[in-house]
This record gives C-alpha cells, sequence and structure tokens, in this order.
C-alpha cells in the first residue's frame, strides 16, 4: 500500500511540474513577447522577468528587443543628371510594437524581406531628384535624413521604428564609368585649350604693351640723342669758329693735312690732278721752301 501512495505522489509531482512548466516562462531583457491563445494574441509582455500563461490553451511568441540591422539588395539608381549608380544602403531598426508587428509581418524574414523593398523604393525616389555630385559629397546628409523619414513613414504600420538609413557604397556602372571618364577627359581637354587660349591672348597683350613701351622708350631716346647732338654739333661748329677765326692760315693747313691723309690712307692710292690744282697748294710751298733751304746752304758753302 505505501508503494501505491508513492508511486501516485510522484505522479502527481511529475503532473505538477509538468503544469507548472507550462504555466510559467522567462522573458529575457533582450526580448518582448507576445501570449497567444489558439492564434490570437491575449497579452504584450515588454519587461523582462518571470511571467505565467495558462497552460497548454497558450504559447509564447517571442521577438527582439534590441536594434536590429537590414542589408537591403544592391539597387540600380537613376540620377537626375542622368548618371546610373548602383547603391548599397543598410537601415538599422527596432520592433516598437510587437502586437502590430506580429499582424503585419509575424516573422522577422518577412520583415527584413519588406523593409527592403520600402527601402530600396523611397531610395531610388529621393535620389531621382538629386546629383551625383551631392551623392558623393557632404550634401547627401539631407538625401539620407530624407529616405530615413520616408522609410520610417511607412515602417510604423509594421510597429517597427527605422533608427538609421545609410548609404554603404554608391558606384557607377563599368560603362558609365568609361562614358564619366571621357566626358571629364574631354571637359579638362576643353578646359586646358581655353586655359590655354586666355594664355596666349594675354601673352600677345602683354607683348604688344611691352613692344609699344619700348617703341616709346626709343622714340624718346632717338629724340633726346638727336637733341644733344644738334647742341653737341652746335658746340662744336662755335669752338672750329673761334679756333678757325683766330689763325686762318693754319686752319687751311690743318684742313689740307687731313685731306691728305684720307686720300693717302691705302697704299695703293692713285689721284689724276692736275699739278697747279690747289690741293697740292702745301706741296708746292714745301718745294720752294726746300729749294730756298738748299740755295741758302749753298750760298753758305760757296763763301
Amino acid at each position: 500500500m505505501s508503494q501505491t501512495k508513492v508511486f501516485i505522489s510522484a505522479i502527481i509531482v511529475i503532473l505538477l511540474g509538468i503544469v507548472v512548466s507550462a504555466t510559467l516562462f522567462t522573458v529575457d531583457q533582450t526580448q518582448q513577447a507576445i501570449v497567444m491563445q489558439f492564434g490570437n494574441p491575449k497579452k504584450i509582455i515588454q519587461t523582462p522577468g518571470l511571467q505565467y500563461k495558462l497552460p497548454f490553451i497558450q504559447n509564447v511568441q517571442y521577438y527582439e528587443k534590441r536594434v536590429l540591422n537590414i542589408d537591403p539588395p544592391v539597387e540600380s539608381v537613376i540620377l537626375t543628371d542622368q548618371k546610373r549608380i548602383l547603391v548599397n544602403t543598410f537601415a538599422r531598426y527596432r520592433i516598437e510594437d510587437p502586437l502590430v508587428y506580429f499582424k503585419a509581418l509575424r516573422t522577422e524574414s518577412n520583415a527584413e524581406q519588406k523593409l527592403s523593398s520600402i527601402i530600396n523604393a523611397t531610395t531610388r525616389g529621393v535620389l531621382g531628384n538629386a546629383t551625383l555630385a551631392s551623392v558623393l559629397s557632404a550634401d547627401r546628409t539631407p538625401i539620407l535624413q530624407a529616405i530615413r523619414e520616408q522609410v520610417n513613414a511607412e515602417a510604423q504600420n509594421f510597429g517597427i521604428v527605422i533608427l538609421d538609413v545609410r548609404l554603404r557604397r554608391a558606384d557607377l556602372p563599368d560603362q558609365t564609368v568609361q562614358s564619366v571618364y571621357e566626358r571629364m577627359k574631354s571637359e579638362r581637354e576643353r578646359e586646358a585649350a581655353e586655359f590655354r587660349a586666355q594664355g596666349r591672348e594675354l601673352a600677345q597683350r602683354i607683348t604688344s604693351a611691352a613692344d609699344r613701351e619700348a617703341t616709346v622708350i626709343i622714340a624718346e631716346a632717338t629724340r633726346e640723342s638727336e637733341i644733344l647732338r644738334g647742341q653737341g654739333e652746335g658746340a662744336r661748329t662755335s669752338i672750329l669758329n673761334d679756333a678757325y677765326g683766330q689763325d686762318a692760315e693754319f686752319f687751311n693747313f690743318y684742313r689740307s693735312m687731313q685731306a691728305y691723309e684720307a686720300s693717302f690712307a691705302n697704299d695703293n692710292s692713285y689721284l689724276v690732278l692736275s699739278p697747279d690744282s690747289e690741293f697740292f697748294d702745301f706741296f708746292s710751298s714745301v718745294d720752294a721752301g726746300d729749294r730756298k733751304r738748299k740755295d741758302e746752304e749753298a750760298t753758305r758753302s760757296g763763301n
């Protein structure tokens, strides 16, 4: 009889353990839970700790309370300047209302699929009004803000709050890269040609100004030199006139000596002149003087 009581007691303890385990459950601090009864939500639990439910007819659906990441697939986007880029975005979100989340999405995989579609569609719409320069510069901060706000507005219908949306990469397709490279090359060549033309024009202006200034300087110098030369010639003439007025005979002699020097400068010089030409006046004077001197010497020697 005692063995039967022990056996019954053990069965009762086991049953009580099963009932307790089916009644009590724990919600971790990183989780939030929904108590379900026959597929219908009965209670929302967002505080951690030991909780209870009706055994066997209720079950618990757990959801993350932490921030979750989502990495949508790469999306091809056409910008407002008709440039096509490949955009790789990522977002961070949190389940704010587990009841709405359960009714709209139920599972995390469904949530990721839905959010990826919303993020890509919103990204296409916002970037469709942006340029490549704004996407690749600091101006993309307002763009990302606009994407986050629009995605968050739609995500609230699923009990989700979007905390952040970022562009992980924004690459040009290979054919677009080559096209952009060729366009940039042509633009740089055009700018270089324009700079060269401007440089040649500036050089021409500088050269023309320098030539004009040089012409003016040379003209001024020539004018001053002519004035100085004229003054010098006048002074020279005045000096010569004064000198010639003091001894006219010496002046004639001096000028004749200059003429003789210029005429006989070359050893092969020949002059065909009349013997009584004025050019030989001083030669005749020299001959007469020599004869007179010789006669005087002969007279003295005869005596």
